[in-house]
């Protein structure tokens, strides 16, 4: 297992997380950048490394388990409210299951990202993760402080969100290890779920970054290098 992985992934979720505390909430214009990069560049992982790995398995079943991933990311989304792909509501959540709702969602949708990462070199999937939960985590410090949650659960909040896909990375690299139990021969399903869910989300982001279709020149940059920096990646292997 390498370190350096758990640390990276801990580290992004929550300081992308506490960086509310320092930049202005109400100044999207960043963030939906770093989301357009993002979303990019995990659609293009996922299509040029993750889909044509998990199909090399030879499990004729995995399709179902990639649209499971999709359908179980839309299930949880209605728990989460997007946040996933950054989405900041403004308005107040009076519901008695605020915020466990969301941080069960959140919690479950991390961990299952970070359970592949324990069989393979998938440095390009732990990069694109810890991308992607730097504007979610973000979305969700926005979430909870705009809804009178104290600094001090705010953090802790944030601090057990950014473990979840650590978490998940360390539990398969001990089953994978023979310490529970044989990762491998459900290594493929696992990744199928992921890739389901990274499917909905990039595209998700994709879509909601051209609303009404109009030309963004800086958008467009941002979607193009995360492309690029994937295809070069996938060329260099």
């Amino acid at each position: 297992m390498e370190s350096w992985k758990l640390i990276l992934l801990f580290a992004s979720a929550f300081l992308g997380g506490v960086g509310v505390f320092l930049f202005k909430r109400d100044n999207t214009q960043r963030l939906k950048l770093i989301l357009s990069f993002s979303g990019a560049y995990l659609f293009a992982i996922t299509v040029l490394h993750l889909m044509p790995e998990v199909y090399r398995t030879g499990d004729q079943q995995v399709g179902l388990y990639i649209l499971g991933g999709f359908l179980l990311q839309i299930l949880m989304e209605q728990f989460s409210e997007g946040i996933e792909h950054g989405h900041i509501h403004r308005h107040v959540h009076e519901h008695y299951a605020f915020p466990f709702g969301i941080m069960i969602s959140l919690c479950l949708h991390a961990f299952l990202e970070g359970m592949p990462l324990a069989q393979g070199r998938h440095n390009e999937l732990v990069f694109g993760i810890a991308l992607h939960h730097i504007p979610a985590a973000f979305a969700l410090g926005s979430v909870l402080l705009q809804n009178k949650i104290s600094k001090n659960a705010t953090i802790i909040f944030l601090a057990l969100f950014a473990l979840m896909c650590p978490l998940g990375y360390f539990l398969s690299y001990q089953i994978g290890e023979g310490s529970i139990g044989n990762l491998d021969a459900y290594f493929g399903r696992i990744m199928g779920v992921v890739i389901g869910i990274f499917l909905h989300i990039s595209t998700t982001i994709l879509f909601e970054s051209s609303v009404d279709h109009k030309f963004n020149l800086k958008k467009l940059m941002a979607v193009l290098l995360g492309v690029g920096i994937a295809l070069l990646g996938f060329l260099l292997h």
